[in-house]
């Protein structure tokens, strides 16, 4: 009998369901390109007005996304200053550095979070031979850091101190969505404090490809222009945007059901000797645990859980991770915790 397989790899392994495969099938398309489908069209301005922005350009990816809107905020030469661990600097191929010319600045935070004051240290004086402090990007939710959620009352604050500097916001929203249905905070009181937002479509929402960024119209248009110049302009891509307009009609209240279950396979985790988990940190749907106590290596862990059927992804140093998500039920994710008690404990 072959073994069950439970991906806690990433959410964005979900695949559509019949309901969003119907949905897209009975998409009505236009050419994006000359801005004539009618089911992105709808897509954007549903994203703007959740967002309490101006406008919203749909876009293949999020690392498109966050690199459209570094290239829209800055000029070669500027530096973006970001936390040590957020996504931009780690998985997405040095693509400031290649796409805009302009360096970053990652400073450590706690659980993925920077505070005004160390933000303002990192402010570049403004001599001729220094770069240019251009953008604070933000994260939230924080994915290395383990799904936390970024404090309103910080992000409130930089932007006091943005706004005292001259400095542009952007905020890697990925996984906004579970900030917001964690915490009660509607997205848009998340997002009035930024210049651009990014948010993920492919993720715990379960469509299969695309993200959005919004702004202001003049944001956006400027967007537009580098989205097509980056190669992400696209035909009758209302096919995708249809997804996405599903996902987010059905699939973000339950959210907070991978919330849940993240919490049960986190529990189970902490029983073990062998690892460590800060249960303060599991907020969302993602669990960062350590294993540095096993005396194993990360490899030699992920693969004798593999031979049992659950698979895991690797973390930041000895740290591995698991994500909840649609496709793993309450039931395999309680399975899951069980399997790691065995083989560990």
């Amino acid at each position: 009998m072959s073994t069950q397989i439970i991906d806690l790899r990433s959410d964005t392994v979900t695949k559509p369901s019949l309901e969003m495969r119907r949905a897209m099938a009975e998409a009505e398309v236009g050419d994006d390109v000359f801005g004539e489908d009618p089911t992105v069209n709808r897509l954007q301005e549903r994203v703007a007005e959740l967002l309490g922005k101006e406008a919203a350009l749909f876009v293949p990816s999020g690392v498109m996304g966050n690199q459209v809107s570094l290239k829209v905020h800055t000029q070669p030469g500027d530096e973006v200053i970001l936390e040590y661990d957020a996504h931009i600097f780690n998985y997405e191929t040095v693509a400031p550095s290649i796409l805009s010319g302009i360096q970053l600045h990652p400073i450590p935070g706690s659980n993925g979070v920077l505070t005004a004051e160390q933000i303002e240290r990192a402010i570049r004086p403004r001599a001729y031979y220094m770069p240019r402090t251009r953008v604070i990007a933000l994260e939230n939710t924080h994915n290395r850091a383990g799904g936390t959620i970024y404090p309103l009352a910080e992000i409130q604050r930089i932007r006091e101190l943005a706004e005292h500097h001259g400095i542009r916001m952007h905020l890697d929203g990925a996984r906004l969505w579970n900030a917001s249905v964690a915490t009660g905070i509607p997205m848009r009181d998340y997002a009035r404090y930024f210049d651009s937002v990014l948010v993920c479509f492919s993720k715990g929402l379960g469509a299969p490809v695309g993200s959005a960024i919004a702004g202001s119209r003049e944001f956006i248009a400027e967007a537009r222009r580098y989205r097509k110049i980056f190669g992400g302009g696209m035909r009758q891509v209302g096919i995708l945007a249809a997804a996405a307009l599903y996902a987010i009609d059905h699939n973000v209240e339950r959210l907070r059901q991978d919330h849940e279950k993240a919490r049960i396979f986190a529990e189970a985790v902490a029983k073990i000797p062998a690892f460590s988990v800060d249960l303060s940190t599991v907020q969302t749907n993602i669990v960062i645990f350590g294993i540095a106590r096993s005396g194993l290596e990360p490899d030699e862990i992920m693969r004798r859980l593999a031979e049992q059927g659950v698979l895991l992804s690797a973390g930041s140093h000895r740290r591995l991770r698991a994500v909840t998500h649609m496709d793993v039920t309450f039931e395999q994710v309680q399975r899951a915790g069980e399997i790691v008690q065995e083989l560990f404990s």
